[in-house]
């Protein structure tokens, strides 16, 4: 998720369009890409440890790289948000340990536990009627009511649910050797990214029904 949800009350005029959505989505995926190609371009080769050997290196990558999202998050954005936050600490403590224990099931292990700590925040937040995606976003949406934050972060809670969920049992699968770390992975950069953003576009309905607006023809047409 990004902070590129566009939004304003019904009543009044639509507010202008992300300037920076490119550069959110890149904030968001690029660490993850990286450590994609990385591994991809690095694990080729044929011995016991090659794959291994390759995901130490995509992990020293895409520990650079979540560093260098936050560094342009800050200068770029002028913030960097709470859930970013949350998975640079995670990805620099599981990479820290993926690289001393030379064991790749830290780097499976990790999503499980950022999806638990978001589905945890968030549903408990709906529980005592706190919405919490609100405040881990920060982002822009001032249209959106109290009550459409509150049903987003019960939504995303659940989505979070069902992909720790998921990722658990592919880690327990990979143990047995029923599932390969590189089977894994492609899901993950692939699979996870798709399916989150066909997610996001199922929650639009919700947004519009709680105040989000929607740019009149006059307005896109200034803007071309």
């Amino acid at each position: 998720m990004s902070d590129v949800l566009p939004g304003g009350p019904e009543t009044a005029p639509a507010p202008p369009p992300a300037k920076h959505g490119w550069l959110n989505f890149a904030i968001d995926f690029g660490p993850l890409l990286v450590f994609f190609l990385t591994y991809k371009f690095t694990s080729g080769g044929t011995g016991a440890f090659a794959a291994t050997t390759g995901a130490i290196k995509g992990t020293v990558a895409f520990m650079v790289a979540i560093v260098i999202a936050m560094a342009v998050s800050k200068w770029k954005l002028g913030k960097i948000s709470p859930m970013l936050w949350m998975s640079g600490v995670l990805v620099i403590g599981f990479g820290a340990l993926t690289i001393w224990f030379h064991d790749e099931r830290f780097i499976v292990m990790k999503p499980t536990i950022i999806y638990a700590a978001f589905a945890a925040l968030l549903l408990g937040g709906y529980w005592f009627g706190k919405p919490m995606l609100k405040y881990l976003l920060q982002s822009a949406l001032d249209g959106v009511t109290e009550q459409g934050w509150l049903l987003l972060s019960r939504n995303w809670g659940l989505f979070f649910a069902a992909l720790g969920i998921a990722n658990h049992v592919m880690y327990e699968l990979i143990e047995a050797k029923r599932m390969s770390f590189d089977l894994w992975l492609t899901i993950k950069v692939w699979g996870v990214t798709a399916l989150s953003f066909l997610f996001t576009l199922s929650q639009l309905p919700v947004m519009l029904k709680h105040g989000l607006a929607v740019p009149d023809e006059a307005a896109l047409d200034k803007q071309a």
